[in-house]
């Protein structure tokens, strides 16, 4: 009499949804939508574009004697550090738990470049972890960017951008997360991981590097 085969454990079935629901989104929606503007959104969320960008607007809007006391600290260098040492949190982390876990990408994953060992693996998601972070950030910043697209970019208040920057973000955020399913990068689940990360670490981010911290800190 032939032994029974062991049943799959809770995980496994869970992996196997999650890998069929993914290839299922991916088979229905990749043939229909344009390419190019998948790859724009992943561009989009790349650190290879977040941080040079973040790097160079710190350099123009930021000197050294600013950094070093609080009194001269203004709101735009509160948000671009914010912005930096959580990328680089997050970038830590994303490394950490790719490196641990392993799990590779979906087979039909193509023309992806890696920048990274690491980037071989797909749990969690690293573009969504960076998009919900910017997000969380920018939504509990949302007057200091005002400000910033009023006083020093010179948006018109009123404006429709204005308004809904923090919307226009999240949904960015949202878009670009989902484009990692439909482009074949990621699984749901990575995606999901990646975004409650990103969540997190803006949370972190927000309780630790705010004004009073670093007032204590810096003197």
């Amino acid at each position: 009499m032939k032994s029974k085969p062991p049943s799959l454990t809770l995980l496994r079935r869970l992996i196997n949804l999650d890998s069929a629901i993914s290839l299922h989104l991916y088979t229905l929606f990749h043939p229909t939508l344009p390419f190019s503007v998948l790859k724009f959104l992943e561009f989009s969320g790349d650190g290879r574009l977040f941080f040079p960008i973040v790097l160079s607007l710190l350099y123009t809007t930021t000197s050294i004697s600013t950094l070093t006391t609080t009194s001269t600290l203004t709101v735009t260098s509160l948000l671009l550090l914010n912005l930096l040492l959580g990328s680089l949190l997050d970038l830590l982390l994303i490394g950490l738990l790719k490196h641990l876990i392993q799990r590779p990408r979906p087979v039909y994953n193509k023309n992806m470049f890696l920048s990274f060992a690491v980037d071989h693996w797909s749990f969690p998601s690293g573009h969504s972890s960076r998009v919900s972070f910017i997000a969380t950030l920018i939504s509990f910043y949302s007057a200091i960017v005002e400000q910033i697209l009023v006083a020093r970019l010179k948006f018109d208040a009123d404006s429709m951008l204005v308004e809904n920057f923090v919307v226009i973000v999240g949904v960015w955020a949202a878009i670009t997360s989902a484009s990692r399913v439909l482009l074949g990068r990621h699984f749901v689940l990575d995606v999901v991981a990646g975004a409650c990360l990103g969540i997190l670490e803006g949370i972190f981010v927000i309780r630790v590097f705010n004004y009073e911290n670093l007032k204590s800190f810096l003197g």
